[in-house]
């Protein structure tokens, strides 16, 4: 492809794109499409010969599009966010065209001092104390698992990475049934074992109970356990439950065990003074992480991880090659030694440009909104007297049933969920749900960047509606 012919189909391209934006509402939100359909009009051999750009954008069209849950529709309610948002598209075009490998800063010098300082404006912004040093790495569930690495060295002396875990004290993980499924599979990956992942019992509000936590730990170390790593979550993906971080903390600072904190989503509410109550006991971190790329607007993917001694964390997983060798190894931030991949994107400027075309106040009013919309959703629904809210309000997430007077409990949980589906089946809005206590729970997540208080309040119609027409 020849520079001009980029350019006239990268202007398509553009039009394209806007007219995604304007015209998203118009698309259902879940794919409608059956399993292998997407798969089964692919050509099974690739062209012999070169195709032009208009026929890859028509099948874009005719195939893929009809196979896309379109996460941008301000009707997406489901999960949580993975928000975009256009300054963050325009990062990732220059991103792209760039096409820099940010392995180490020789190879990208602005790579790597723009990520240090994007680091220092988020760490900042959310309330972490100025000793903690921060990393992109492209998700929460790697960060975490870098985190409970650390966490393995720093408690074994650094012997596992030398000589293999085979020998030691069997290592603990402590969590909730609540904590997101990446701490199971990073213990896993980590050689502790899922048998040593220890779920501490929570309380009424569904977070930590310390107590439990503290009663584990001394029984453990009776046992000849050794503890290893609390995680500890702020806002966790079913409930957005707040574990008591200062009291979990006190544990941990007293056994010797590194404390781990997910803020995935919930890290972003941070911005807000208001939530600030939700970080208390921060002294005791030792490693934290939040996703830009949920709900502050910044594309998929970009995940800020922190660590109180950045030292520990690039011990656990530098390692020097010939090939690597720099002049200027020790006086710059390689980041390709503070996590598993070496390969990195240059994520730090679709964060730089969020930041600056949004402002501070810009983006906490937009958190703001989205709260008081899910305020307003919880008000609406525990007003009908056949709905109830299954947990504590916390920011953006809303977990309720369809709860019909004179139907047995035995049969709620499948009432819920077929309610569940024929939204989702209708393209309208999109929900998904969670368990708690054996309860089916629908959620609803008021976070994606353009939903209004309109698309809630239409939503809750449609839902209204089709609960009751069954």
């Amino acid at each position: 492809m020849s520079p001009e012919e980029f350019r006239k189909h990268a202007h398509q391209l553009v039009d394209w794109m806007a007219g995604y934006m304007k015209n998203i509402e118009k698309y259902p939100v879940k794919s409608q499409v059956q399993p292998g359909e997407i798969f089964s009009k692919i050509p099974d051999n690739p062209p012999l010969n070169p195709e032009p750009f208009d026929s890859l954008m028509a099948d874009l069209e005719e195939i893929i599009l009809p196979g896309i849950t379109h996460w941008q529709s301000p009707n997406f309610f489901a999960y949580f966010p993975a928000n975009s948002s256009p300054p963050s598209i325009l990062a990732e075009m220059i991103i792209s065209t760039l096409g820099a490998q940010c392995m180490i800063w020789e190879t990208s010098p602005a790579a790597a001092e723009l990520e240090e300082k994007m680091m220092i404006w988020l760490r900042d912004l959310i309330g972490l104390p100025s000793y903690f040093e921060g990393v992109i790495q492209d998700t929460a569930s790697t960060a975490t698992l870098a985190a409970i690495l650390t966490a393995r060295e720093k408690a074994t002396g650094f012997r596992i990475n030398d000589e293999g875990i085979e020998g030691d004290r069997p290592l603990r993980v402590y969590c909730t049934g609540q904590t997101h499924s990446s701490v199971e599979k990073a213990v896993k990956i980590s050689g502790i074992g899922r048998k040593n992942m220890v779920k501490i019992p929570v309380r009424s509000d569904f977070s930590m109970d310390p107590e439990k936590l503290r009663e584990v730990v001394i029984e453990d170390v009776k046992k000849g356990f050794l503890p290893c790593c609390v995680v500890a979550t702020i806002c966790t993906t079913g409930t957005t439950a707040v574990d008591p971080l200062k009291a979990i903390g006190e544990i941990c600072a007293k056994n010797g065990i590194w404390l781990h904190v997910d803020a995935a989503m919930g890290g972003t509410a941070l911005i807000l003074p208001e939530f600030q109550w939700m970080l208390e006991g921060r002294e005791f971190i030792d490693s934290f992480v939040f996703n830009p790329h949920k709900w502050m607007f910044t594309n998929f993917d970009c995940s800020a991880f922190y660590v109180r001694d950045p030292e520990t964390l690039i011990k656990t997983f530098e390692i020097l090659p010939e090939y690597l060798k720099t002049r200027t190894r020790g006086k710059v931030n390689d980041y390709r030694d503070w996590g598993i991949p070496l390969g990195r994107r240059f994520r730090a400027l679709k964060l730089w440009s969020v930041i600056r075309i949004y402002g501070i106040e810009g983006l906490r009013e937009k958190i703001r909104n989205h709260i008081r919309m899910a305020k307003s959703l919880a008000e609406m629904i525990s007003s009908e007297p056949d709905f109830e809210i299954l947990a504590p309000l916390v920011i953006n997430v809303v977990c309720f049933r369809y709860k019909p007077k004179g139907i047995p409990e035995d049969q709620l949980n499948g009432i819920n969920e077929a309610l569940n589906h024929r939204l989702n089946d209708s393209g309208k809005i999109y929900l998904t749900h969670t368990s708690i206590n054996g309860i089916y729970t629908l959620r609803m997540v008021t976070g994606q960047t353009n939903v209004t208080m309109e698309h809630v309040g239409t939503a809750w119609e449609l839902i209204k509606k089709a609960a009751r027409n069954f």
